[in-house]
């Protein structure tokens, strides 16, 4: 199955179901009053962790997100049934962020946690709310409220308590199989491991968590080899289990190796030169090894190195002891902030104003719209409450300032009238 770490999807709340305008029918009542029902509240969109998803592989395939619509009122007070919530499934370590902003609306970290990223629209009101004693037969309802589509990001970062990290072919992915039950490709040739691998390793009744990060070669931070694709993965880590090649076997030095690593990892992110480093030292079992360990802790007397041999299972005892000690003393797993986006109408906000070679003003905008779609020109009450708010909301005022006089041309989408001071 092909890995796949990052991708971008649409995503959209369902709209608010509309109001319905209706009146009581019933024989020998003649004169019944307004009966319509409120829309249904659309659906909510979810991110949810799924621990049996590995890759975003998916979403490649599919980049639009719905969720269902309210449903519209019906006669007889009946209210609209409300939208389904459309559940997406993510992998455990998922970031979700918002590519406009940039803020993280989801970390979803831990298995089987939800998080509702946006809220369905409420639904509009029927004539029946609109009813008041001195105007009991309202012909309008409210339209529902319609949601906004956000483009978002999926990350997927990787959560482990350990992160092995080397230079191809120096043996992470035996050392995972000697520590832990998971069974990575293995072969000798270079970027066998194309995906991070994951496992759990044991040690005095204590478990933590092991992946084994591919992709490092120098020039990583530049996008060499993997690097971009999979130094993220280290992020979350808690500390670092640095593993080179102590033998020389594919013909490098392992002095300069770890050098040219943590340089990688300085330039990707400052933060990841400060995660916990131990040095495993592998293929202690063939030649040259003895006299290379030498000369690498001379020239890094302040680092960790513990002599091991993934081919023969040798060393990992005391490797495995001051791994678990290591991780008593640290915080837990990078966990990230979220942010909840605000809630949004569909309809941008404010209105603007021209004035035309005819002399007519056009009036346009979020605003203009959203009091169109609620007014009913055939009904008194509904055009009285669009004059309020045509003053409330500031448009009577700026169209006066913007030099309307009594009897110029007021254009407002389809509508146009004459303007009264």
């Amino acid at each position: 199955m092909q890995f796949v770490d990052k991708a971008r999807i649409v995503v959209k709340a369902g709209n608010g179901g509309d109001g319905h305008a209706s009146f009581h029918r019933e024989k020998y009542v003649q004169m019944g009053g307004p009966d319509g029902g409120d829309g249904g509240r659309g659906g909510d969109l979810v991110f949810f962790a799924d621990p049996h998803m590995s890759t975003l592989l998916d979403f490649k395939f599919q980049r639009f997100y719905r969720a269902e619509n309210g449903e519209p009122g019906k006669p007889e007070l009946s209210t609209g049934k409300n939208g389904k919530p459309l559940v997406i499934r993510v992998p455990v370590g998922t970031i979700v962020r918002d590519v406009e902003s940039g803020a993280i609306l989801a970390d979803m970290s831990e298995g089987n946690k939800e998080r509702i990223i946006l809220r369905g629209g409420r639904g509009g009101k029927g004539n029946a709310k609109f009813a008041t004693p001195t105007h009991q037969a309202p012909r309008f309802s409210q339209p529902g409220i319609k949601t906004a589509e956000y483009e978002v990001e999926l990350e997927l970062k990787s959560i482990a308590d350990v992160g092995l990290v080397g230079l191809p072919s120096v043996g992470k992915s035996t050392i995972l199989s000697v520590l832990t039950a998971a069974k990575p490709k293995i072969a000798a040739y270079h970027f066998t491991t194309l995906s991070p691998n994951l496992g759990v390793a044991s040690r005095h009744n204590r478990s933590f968590v092991l992946a084994d990060i591919p992709g490092l070669i120098e020039g990583a931070a530049e996008g060499a080899g993997l690097g971009h694709d999979f130094l993220r993965h280290i992020e979350r880590t808690r500390m670092l289990v640095h593993v080179v090649d102590i033998s020389g076997s594919e013909m490098r030095d392992p002095v300069e190796d770890f050098q040219k690593i943590n340089d990688e990892l300085s330039k990707f992110s400052p933060l990841l030169a400060e995660i916990p480093q131990l040095v495993a030292a592998n293929k202690t079992d063939l030649p040259e090894s003895d006299e290379n360990l030498a000369r690498f802790k001379e020239a890094y007397p302040n680092v960790e190195v513990f002599p091991v041999s993934a081919a023969t299972a040798q060393g990992f005892e005391a490797l495995l002891d001051r791994v678990v000690q290591v991780l008593d003393t640290l915080p837990p797993v990078l966990r990230y902030e979220e942010t909840d986006l605000a809630e949004s109408t569909g309809y941008e906000s404010g209105f603007h104003i021209e004035r035309g070679d005819d002399g007519v003003f056009d009036v346009s905008g979020g605003e203009i719209e959203k009091l169109l779609d609620s007014t009913n020109p055939d009904d008194e009450l509904s055009m009285r409450r669009f004059q309020q708010l045509l003053i409330k909301n500031g448009i009577i005022s700026a169209l006066r300032e913007m030099g309307a006089k009594d009897g110029d041309s007021i254009r407002l989408g389809e509508w146009e009238f004459d303007f009264l001071d």
